[in-house]
């Protein structure tokens, strides 16, 4: 079992984002995990990713505020304990059209 605190989180630099805050907990250079990497990522009001698609698939659960998410020609806006699953490949794009910070809890499979 590995414990970690979130102050032990690494920042990290994420491409094709803007105005947002993302730290790593476990997976690439956190270690802890092969198959996944885990971490939290905060956007404030305007900020957002995409659009753009990569190989790993990905799923956000949000944790305070929302996210507009773009994906497959669908706009749909998750809240504060849902869950949004992108597969791989899959164009998307998030934004927060929010006033609030939103804070997502961010898995993500590497590509191997």
């Amino acid at each position: 079992m590995i414990v970690r605190k979130f102050s032990e989180a690494k920042a990290y630099e994420a491409p094709n984002h803007r105005e947002y805050k993302s730290y790593r907990l476990f997976g690439a250079e956190m270690g802890g995990s092969q198959s996944l990497i885990f971490g939290i990522s905060h956007f404030l009001p305007g900020g957002g990713a995409g659009p753009d698609a990569s190989p790993p698939e990905k799923i956000y659960y949000i944790l305070a505020g929302e996210l507009t998410v773009i994906a497959g020609g669908k706009e749909t806006v998750a809240k504060a304990g849902d869950t949004v699953y992108i597969g791989p490949n899959e164009s998307r794009e998030i934004v927060n059209r929010g006033h609030e910070v939103c804070t997502i809890a961010v898995a993500v499979a590497p590509v191997k």
